[in-house]
């Protein structure tokens, strides 16, 4: 400012236009300097003020990005909090479970020792008869030796009057004599003989009828038929989308993983697993549910929660076998001999479960080796090990029997039960009373109405040839396959065969059926002859 007026002073004493001029140039810049001043000052009030709503904006933005972060935060807390609380409630329900079954035990245990009671009540009791029959015997004794002395004296005056009446020599007499006392001996000796073989034949199958009727009303088990399908329910339709996935990536993923089909229909709300292998098919329903209650559902998601259901579907396969072990009452069982036996759990034979099956029949066998008054240790762990080589997938070679016999000389395994193992389906000749008693009790556990389930091909098919057996004998009208083919009942022509013939007939028959047919337990033969006679009143 100050060289302007400098500039303008000079202008003026140069002259009054240059002056003019001059002094018009330095009013301009001054005015210009003075416009550029309040421009920039301007300008820089406001970039201040710019600045300051950039901060003040910037504080708000870090305010809600805090707010969201506690927010989240709070969410993750309160779904730990959740998950917390439902797995606190998971394992107070097994605790409960637990203690649930550890009660039932404890009551089985309170009922097999008033069993053991009864038993010594029912043995003292036998005592007392097998004494009672003694004395019967002694009485029985001391009146034969009264019937001996008779016919003593019997004799001797047959003789004196043989020898009076005829004449002969004692010799002579006493030949005939012998004679006719051996005929008569002998044919009361057949006819007796005759007796008691038809009386002890009688006795044996009643006391057999008895024994195994016993057993039956002391175990019954309930029997849990198994499919080749699972079904998992869904909360919505809307799910079965998710599962399926973006261009089905998850139901691959699922399959791949599980080894298992997953069909997805119209039916609402459900999705069945088909597999014949029981063990994918668990460890793939519960993987599904696991990931429909979690509701992240994705490839890495679904190997996750597959390799954690497997291990617990393992962990179930050990204490399913320790539980078997348990309930049966068969100690030092070798550790891996127990896990082999809980795979049996996922095991089936004819729809039948396996492990319920060896259970039975370990408790059958226990209950016939106790009426018989053997030892019924062995028979009961042979009866829960009989079925042991199915448990072992189809890689391994061989017979469920000739696994079963190596898994038990493998893992020391008494020679009897191994025995029992070999001989329960007569692939050798049963040697001991417990292989006898596991083969009963076998045949027992499989032929209870509703344990085993056959298909209806095969079941039309054994019926039609059981049949058709009946109907290939000369007589026979009629034949009706009854009781699920477990009874037979022939119609024959009267004028054809007599009421004698009629027992030779089903005799014929039975032999037949054995011969030409595979069934469990026995088919009655029932031959009916029928006769009428028909006349008019007129």
């Amino acid at each position: 400012m100050t060289g302007s007026m400098n500039l303008l002073l000079a202008a003026l004493e140069a002259g009054p236009i240059v002056g003019i001029a001059v002094a018009a140039f330095a009013v301009g810049a001054a005015i210009g300097l003075i416009a550029y001043r309040l421009y920039t000052q301007n300008k820089i009030g406001l970039a201040k003020r710019e600045a300051a709503r950039i901060l003040e904006e910037a504080g708000l933005e870090a305010k809600a990005i805090r707010k969201d972060g506690l927010l989240e935060a709070k969410e993750q807390q309160n779904k730990l909090r959740a998950d917390f609380e439902r797995e606190t409630k998971e394992r107070r329900a097994e605790w409960q479970r637990t203690e649930n079954r550890l009660m039932q035990k404890e009551s089985a245990l309170d009922r097999k020792e008033d069993n053991l009671n009864k038993k010594d009540e029912a043995l003292d009791k036998k005592i007392a008869e097998v004494e009672k029959a003694q004395k019967n015997v002694d009485e029985h004794r001391e009146r034969l030796k009264a019937i001996e002395e008779e016919l003593n004296n019997s004799q001797e005056i047959m003789r004196k009057e043989l020898e009076r009446v005829a004449g002969m020599t004692k010799e002579e007499a006493a030949a005939e004599l012998k004679d006719a006392l051996i005929d008569e001996v002998k044919r009361g000796a057949a006819a007796e003989a005759k007796a008691i073989e038809a009386e002890a034949k009688e006795n044996a199958v009643k006391e057999a009828q008895n024994i195994i009727a016993t057993a039956i009303q002391r175990c019954a088990a309930d029997h849990a038929t198994e499919n080749t399908v699972s079904v998992v329910a869904l909360p919505s339709d809307e799910m079965k989308g998710r599962i399926i996935g973006r261009m089905g990536r998850n139901i691959r993923a699922l399959e791949s993983a599980t080894g298992v089909d997953l069909i997805i229909d119209d039916t609402p709300d459900v999705i069945t697993l088909s597999s014949f292998d029981p063990v994918r098919r668990e460890v793939a329903r519960l993987t599904l549910e696991k990931l429909i209650a979690d509701g992240r559902i994705h490839p890495a998601r679904i190997e996750e929660v597959v390799d954690k259901v497997r291990r617990e579907v393992n962990a179930s396969i050990k204490e399913a076998g320790e539980e078997a072990v348990f309930e049966a009452g068969v100690h030092g069982l070798h550790p891996e001999l127990v896990k082999i036996l809980g795979r049996l759990k996922y095991r089936t034979s004819y729809g039948q479960n396996v492990l319920k099956h060896s259970l039975e029949v370990s408790f059958l066998a226990s209950l016939m080796a106790q009426e018989l008054g053997i030892d019924p240790r062995v028979a009961k762990r042979a009866g829960l090990l009989h079925d042991i080589g199915k448990a072992v997938d189809h890689e391994v070679e061989g017979t469920h029997i000739q696994i079963g016999v190596e898994l038990a000389k493998k893992y020391k395994e008494h020679g009897d039960v191994i025995h029992a193992i070999a001989a329960h389906h007569n692939d050798i000749e049963p040697e001991t009373i417990a292989a006898v008693l596991v083969q009963a009790a076998d045949a027992i556990s499989s032929a209870r109405p509703g344990a085993r389930r056959e298909s209806l091909e095969n079941y039309v098919k054994r019926i039609e040839k059981l049949e058709d057996i009946a109907k290939s004998f000369d007589g026979v009208e009629q034949t009706f396959a009854v009781q699920a083919g477990r009874e037979i009942r022939v119609m024959v022509k009267p004028e054809q065969v007599d009421d004698a013939a009629t027992v030779f007939l089903a005799r014929e028959i039975a032999e037949k059926l054995e011969n030409e047919l595979e069934y469990p337990g026995q088919i009655k033969v029932n031959v009916i002859r029928e006769v009428r006679s028909v006349d008019y009143a007129k």
